[in-house]
């Protein structure tokens, strides 16, 4: 397990606080739990971007087939 420092701002600090004296969990739990979810949902951002992005190219190049199986089909 890794150490690490950080600097918290005073309101998300106190409002931390307040949360886990109620819910009665570690700090250093609670925060561990925080970040592998905002983990999680950067990971799920990160792969709609690339997957909005091959999807793009996958539909720009299915319009120019579907095009050019328009142009078959007006030739016969």
């Amino acid at each position: 397990m890794k150490t690490v420092s950080l600097k918290i701002d005073d309101s998300i600090f106190g409002e931390t606080e307040k949360i886990l004296s109620s819910i009665r969990i570690p700090r250093n739990r609670y925060i561990n739990e925080a970040i592998e979810f905002y983990n999680k949902v950067q990971k799920r951002q990160i792969l709609e971007k690339r997957l909005k992005n091959e999807s793009n190219l996958v539909k720009n190049e299915s319009l120019t087939v579907l095009k050019d199986f328009e142009r078959i089909d007006y030739a016969d």
